[in-house]
């Protein structure tokens, strides 16, 4: 098993996470309607820190964007904002959202840990998130992915090289690079979320 160095995540508190769940819609909402990306005014605590992370995006429950980052030299508050509404409108394996389809939209927010390299045997499988590199190709995975379908970790693995437009078991040959992390997800579903105006 591989040791979770670098891979805790700090546990965020429940208003944090609300809060960071009504900035993603306010950003979502602020793009689709003005065409201009939200301004996090000077977040504090835990949302001022540099952290990395993903913001999806479902519509009745199927994916409809996933953007986000890996690694951060933004407050946690401004990455969740660009994420999502580069989720909204700029995900390339879906149509631009519209300012109509807003109140359909459930966000989800994953907070990431750092990477750590690995050996495939030490990928678990909905407890991992994955990335696999391989001459200039990269493909990623939350972690929650592999638990929504229920794939083993080879599954997890030739799904992931596929994401990054890589053979399937290209994760077995040595010059394949590997890495994991681990992430705090966390959605609307979970919280009475109000539907807050954007802020201008």
């Amino acid at each position: 098993m591989c040791p979770l160095r670098n891979l805790i995540v700090s546990p965020l508190g429940s208003e944090d996470k609300k809060a960071l769940l009504a900035i993603a819609r306010n950003a979502i909402s602020l793009m689709l309607t003005q065409g201009r990306a939200l301004e996090v005014i000077a977040p504090e605590g835990e949302l001022a820190i540099w952290r990395a992370a993903f913001v999806t995006l479902r519509k009745r429950r199927r994916l409809c964007g996933c953007i986000g980052r890996l690694s951060s030299q933004d407050p946690l508050a401004n990455v969740v904002a660009y994420s999502a509404a580069a989720a909204a409108t700029e995900d390339p394996r879906f149509l631009r959202l519209r300012a109509d389809e807003l109140d359909e939209i459930e966000i989800e927010i994953s907070v990431v840990s750092e990477l750590q390299t690995a050996r495939a045997e030490e990928v678990e499988a909905g407890l991992h998130g994955l990335v696999v590199s391989r001459n200039g190709r990269r493909g990623v995975l939350l972690p929650q992915v592999a638990r929504e379908h229920k794939w083993s970790r080879e599954r997890f693995l030739d799904e992931t090289c596929r994401k990054a437009g890589l053979a399937s078991d290209a994760w077995r040959d040595v010059e394949t690079q590997i890495e994991i992390f681990t992430a705090e997800t966390f959605s609307e579903s979970d919280f009475c979320v109000d539907d807050p105006k954007p802020q201008t």
